[in-house]
């Protein structure tokens, strides 16, 4: 049980490396949308039984802009971050040799330039 632990809170540390696969602004961001719904929820509950769920609107748009900023700024680095990414071009082809015929050329006047 206690190895069980150790890699959970090992899979968690990870999380805050600096080399990781884990794109942070967007765990950020979904934690943010996870309370937003999680109040939206609450206040569907709570008006089931008749009851007003005060969220204080300051609270609310905070998550809002969170929400919206991590996942944009995360779409953003997707687009723009690859700059160095893209394969290069292959090299052009050579052009094609000519067929082994000899050229023929017209000498009028015997002059051969």
């Amino acid at each position: 049980m206690f190895n069980k632990l150790k890699t959970k809170w090992m899979a968690f540390k990870n999380l805050f490396n600096d080399k990781n696969d884990i794109n942070e602004k967007s765990v950020v961001g979904f934690a943010a949308f996870a309370i937003m719904t999680l109040f939206a929820f609450a206040d569907l509950l709570t008006g089931y039984f008749g009851k007003d769920l005060v969220i204080n609107e300051f609270i609310y748009d905070s998550f809002l802009f969170i929400t919206l900023g991590c996942f944009g700024i995360a779409e953003v680095g997707q687009i723009f971050g690859k700059k160095g990414t893209t394969t290069p071009e292959p090299p052009a082809e050579p052009e094609p040799e000519k067929e082994s015929r000899p050229d023929i050329s017209i000498n009028i006047d015997g002059d051969d330039w």
